[in-house]
């Protein structure tokens, strides 16, 4: 099957029985991965607008090679790399379809990572990318970018999994989606400093079946452990819905039970990471290489837009499950985010769904503040 992405053409093999999932038991290509792939297009111009110096670019995982060709469309030097001798063989096809230049090789990644340095290293496997963590950090100069599709284990919803394959706990809260991204970021940022390599999130995104993140890289050991100071612990209450954080590589005290309402039911998660997860200046500049020949540009922009303006807390809250908690009807958003910053708090909506927002404020002030009820 032929299609148009971004600018390039590709062959990729059918989808199974007409849907856009996948590719069947072929060479994997899934359609719905459009967004972050535009994303990552927009990242990397404004990247080298930034850096001009990076040129070579990974594709790590390259199945059709379709992160491959469009990095190359935008003038990387691009190495596709893949196990599957047919999904070779159609990266090739499609980098030389569209008259661009680039390496395709047959190995597992972290073998061509064990012998070449890249500046760029894309990874986006089949569910965790932490087996492929170490290599990347080991063996690249300025940037890693770093999709993980396993969201139960990074979640919390798979809590054994998640605590084998992230060295962390993440616990299933009503903020999971961003749980699952610091719960990732935690694990790189680890993984980075083991090297002393500081890997710093600058742009980082959550859908409904992945986190995305990218990485600045800082070869400095000094800068490694200034990073890892933004790792921490959230204690959560599952009645109530308060949380508060700690920093540090373990929990100073963890609560028997919860301050705001005496619950027993207070969970702990971590270490995660308790740090900005995009700088906004950057995720500006990526929004502004948002080019109309993308096809999820609107989409990229409306998400990247919140990205930037998204408050700097650890946790967000969901106004829909704050309302029902209370036994209130969910007003207008905009109407419960002014009424927050009316009462003096800062109030921003989030990334993570029409209902998420982020606020320097407790359970406590928010019900006081923003709550739709008789008595607000």
């Amino acid at each position: 099957m032929e299609l148009s992405e971004g600018g390039v053409e590709i062959d990729v093999e059918q989808p199974r029985d007409g849907t856009r999932e996948g590719s069947g038991d072929g060479v994997f290509f899934n359609p719905t991965m459009e967004l972050n792939r535009d994303i990552t297009v927009a990242v990397l111009r404004a990247y080298q607008e930034r850096e001009p110096r990076v040129a070579t670019y990974l594709d790590g995982m390259a199945a059709s090679g379709i992160r491959g060709v469009r990095a190359a469309n935008e003038g990387y030097d691009v190495t596709c790399c893949d196990t599957d001798s047919k999904a070779v063989a159609l990266a090739r096809q499609n980098l030389a379809r569209n008259d661009l230049d680039g390496a395709v090789v047959e190995r597992n990644v972290n073998a061509l990572l064990h012998e070449e340095m890249f500046d760029i290293v894309d990874l986006d496997p089949f569910g965790t990318p932490i087996p492929f963590a170490d290599a990347a950090f080991a063996q690249t100069r300025n940037m890693v970018c770093v999709t993980a599709t396993d969201t139960a284990p990074i979640c919390g919803a798979h809590l054994n999994s998640g605590k084998r394959k992230y060295s962390a706990v993440p616990r299933n809260t009503d903020y999971h989606p961003e749980m699952g991204l610091r719960t990732l970021i935690s694990a790189l940022v680890r993984t980075a400093a083991r090297y002393d390599v500081a890997a710093e999130p600058i742009c980082s995104h959550v859908s409904r079946h992945y986190a995305r993140t990218y990485l600045e890289l800082d070869h400095s050991a000094s800068r490694a452990d200034d990073l890892l100071e933004s790792l921490g612990f959230v204690h959560h209450c599952e009645d109530c819905l308060a949380r508060e954080h700690e920093f540090g590589w373990y929990p100073e005290s963890v609560p028997e039970t919860c301050p705001n309402c005496g619950s027993n039911r207070v969970v702990t998660a971590g270490p995660i990471w308790l740090g900005g997860v995009a700088d906004s200046e950057f995720t500006e500049l990526v929004r502004q290489q948002l080019s109309p020949e993308l096809g999820e540009r609107k989409q990229a922009d409306k998400l990247l837009a919140t990205v930037a303006d998204e408050l700097d807390t650890p946790t967000h809250y969901d106004q829909h499950r704050l309302c029902k908690q209370w036994g209130v009807p969910a007003n207008a958003m905009d109407e419960f985010l002014d009424d927050l910053r009316a009462a003096g708090y800062e109030a921003t909506p989030a990334q993570y769904s029409g209902t998420a927002f982020k606020t320097d404020a407790d359970v406590t002030e928010i019900r006081e503040a923003a709550a739709p009820d008789a008595d607000n």
